[in-house]
């Protein structure tokens, strides 16, 4: 086992660190790329959800069962597998020659991040000796985060500056360092437990998420054979899955879970709330750049503030909850989120940053960093310790679920249009983002009626471990 200070530790710090953050950067940069995007492959709104979705679909799908897969075969062995899926993901993205080829990317990009994501804090849980393990995942967290923060303006200044290829290949030669430092100084662990994997569920998964997101995207532009073929296709893959995981002897998603109460409350919100980040995220950026003609880099600094107010306050808003219970900041802080979004209804072409934008961002960013660790406290406080691993995971691809039905669901329902006249774009906007507040209400309404107990869990990791702006960031991704 391997203790904090020595160079053994270090390089596995270094190796996970800099593996998830390069999945955490993508996720912060690729929103301000998605009006490049849009104009240099001509595509449509549609095409840019793909961008979004086609990575949130094998993501969401396949993370409980890349924790599950590194346990079994060896988490460096999956660990390094995911780098190099991500990898050549990164390049095919960024060579990409129209919106199919991209989203067909991003879809391998997604289930690279599905193993690598997870494989990250498991290899520190089961490489560092117990008494160090918690500060180790602590320092993880606060080194990988900083990749999310920086984000948005490295994703807005190579936009600007080259172009929207370089925000993907910028993952390239970060993910190589990673493959050989990993290789070399990580070492090898696996769990004990000899489980089945659930591969059947796997696909199950993937085939049910794919073929609702595909119906939801296309479908509102024309109804035709393929949309009603591959909507028949996600029902009856998801219920089919359902009844596997209910029957199975080690399922992917043990539905037992869900009896609880409050387990099942905080995901509700979960859901609610991250169904409203995602949306809003695409189409806050969409609305600032297009809209309002503000530059990539200028639409990523825009929204700083909400990142900046999740590192500074989520720690301290993870003590309060530890002092007082999940329920009241979970019902507090979905509300505050909400408000943002109504105060993001203000904004119209000729708005200006300091009286529009920035109050917006502020009280979006504040309900945020409330509420994203005492729901984390509130998971783990509904199940036993032996299922604290497969409750996280579970919750974070609850988080990743949300925004993958959002940005399928909500550009439809308002009409969105990148061709559209910048004033009618915002009323557009305005009005996903009054539905977006709706939903930020009721996930604080499922919070007080769902959340009892007082977590007595110490959240290792800082409530910034699950970001906006589509991070795929899952720092408690499922070990097994």
């Amino acid at each position: 086992m391997l203790r904090l200070g020595t160079a053994s530790a270090r390089w596995v710090i270094a190796a996970t660190v800099l593996g998830s953050g390069v999945a955490f950067l993508d996720g912060t940069v690729v929103n301000v790329a998605l009006p490049s995007i849009g104009r240099d492959l001509h595509t449509d709104v549609a095409g840019l959800q793909w961008t979004i979705d086609a990575y949130l679909v094998t993501l969401t799908a396949l993370l409980l069962f890349g924790g599950a897969l590194g346990d079994r075969l060896g988490r460096k062995r999956v660990f390094i597998g995911g780098l190099v899926a991500f990898t050549v993901a990164s390049a095919g993205c960024a060579a990409a020659p129209n919106a199919t080829v991209l989203a067909l990317a991003r879809a391998v990009q997604g289930a690279g991040g599905a193993f690598l994501v997870p494989g990250s804090l498991s290899i520190i849980a089961a490489s560092f000796a117990e008494d160090d393990r918690a500060r180790a995942i602590g320092t993880w967290s606060g080194l990988a985060a900083i990749s999310g923060a920086v984000g948005p303006f490295l994703g807005g200044w190579l936009v600007d500056a080259a172009s929207w290829r370089w925000v993907f290949l910028v993952n390239v030669p970060i993910a190589a360092v990673t493959i050989v430092v990993t290789a070399v100084h990580v070492p090898e662990t696996r769990s004990e437990n000899r489980a089945p994997l659930d591969l059947t569920g796997a696909v199950l998964a993937s085939l049910g998420l794919g073929g609702a997101c595909w119906a939801l995207i296309q479908g509102p532009q024309s109804v035709d054979a393929g949309v009603v073929a591959a909507a028949i296709l996600g029902a009856g893959a998801l219920a089919a899955f359902l009844v596997r995981e209910s029957r199975h002897s080690h399922p992917m998603l043990p539905l037992a879970l869900f009896r609880s109460a409050q387990f099942s409350g905080a995901n509700g919100t979960t859901l609610a709330v991250y169904a409203a980040v995602g949306a809003a995220f695409f189409m806050i950026v969409l609305e600032l750049q297009l809209a309002l003609h503000y530059s990539a880099l200028e639409s990523g600094a825009a929204l700083l503030p909400i990142t900046a107010l999740m590192l500074t306050l989520s720690a301290r808003a993870g003590a309060l909850a530890q002092r007082i219970g999940p329920r009241l900041p979970m019902t507090v802080g979905p509300a505050l989120v909400g408000v943002g979004t109504l105060l993001f209804t203000r904004v119209h072409p000729g708005s200006h940053y300091v009286t529009a934008v920035l109050p917006a961002a502020v009280v979006f960013g504040l309900g945020l960093a409330i509420t994203v660790a005492p729901l984390t406290a509130a998971v783990f406080a509904a199940v036993d310790a032996d299922d604290m691993g497969i409750a996280s995971g579970v919750n974070n691809a609850a988080a990743r679920l949300a925004g993958l039905l959002a940005v399928a669901v909500l550009p439809a329902v308002v009409h969105l249009d990148t061709t559209l006249a910048p004033s009618v774009l915002t009323d557009r906007v305005a009005a996903a983002m009054r539905i977006c507040a709706g939903l930020c209400a009721l996930g604080g309404l499922v919070a007080w009626l769902t959340v009892r107990k007082i977590s007595a869990v110490t959240t290792t990791v800082p409530a910034n471990v699950i970001q906006p702006c589509q991070d795929p960031s899952v720092a408690h991704a499922a070990t097994g």
